[in-house]
């Protein structure tokens, strides 16, 4: 009996109606009150800071390999290329992570002088390289607006080619087909013409 007596005054139009005048009234005052944060996260950086990105050098120290550990592209199903520029078949990765120094390193094989290629290894590898730092630098300084944003947070060489090698929506048409079987790009080509 009570409980009919409950239900039938919460669904009264005049409850219903101050629940809701009291809840839109918290939502206006604590929206009118509560001062933003000075540091917003979200918001896009005026410039990105170069400072500390820490570009791969030429004398990359290779006779230690086996004492430190790299990261590498993970997803590769056949091929992983590592943060030192070398490719080599999943199977023979070694226990730090780090592909041999008997493997091959810096592969463009399958990169168009555009600086696309077909296999994403590939275009990691080609991009690690240290002749392609002015060509980088010349990408990150044309960085759109969105680009911005995922670029503030890459730090190092490898975290950029990782990053810029990855299909984006500028290389594809239609929402579920490449442009080119060069779909990997550390360069600006992948943009549609």
């Amino acid at each position: 009996m009570w409980r009919a007596f409950l239900f039938s005054f919460i669904r009264r139009k005049i409850v219903l109606s101050v629940i809701f005048g009291c809840s839109l009234t918290y939502c206006i005052v604590s929206f009118l009150l509560i001062s933003p944060r000075r540091t917003d996260t979200w918001r896009i950086p005026r410039k990105m800071d170069r400072s500390t990105f820490v570009w791969m050098s030429a004398e990359v120290d290779l006779n230690n390999s086996s004492l430190q550990s790299c990261r590498n592209t993970v997803q590769g199903r056949e091929y992983i290329a590592d943060d030192r520029g070398y490719i080599c078949q999943r199977d023979d990765i070694l226990a730090n992570n780090c592909c041999g120094t008997t493997e091959k390193r810096y592969i463009c094989d399958t990169c168009n002088p555009d600086g696309c290629c077909v296999l994403y290894e590939h275009c990691v590898s080609c991009c690690l390289n240290p002749n392609k730092r002015k060509l980088l630098e010349t990408v990150l300084g044309k960085a759109s607006e969105t680009f911005r944003v995922l670029f503030s947070a890459i730090n190092n060489h490898f975290e950029l080619c990782l990053a810029k090698c990855r299909t984006s929506s500028q290389s594809v048409q239609h929402e579920n087909a490449y442009l080119k079987s060069n779909k990997h790009c550390y360069t600006t080509a992948d943009k549609v013409p």
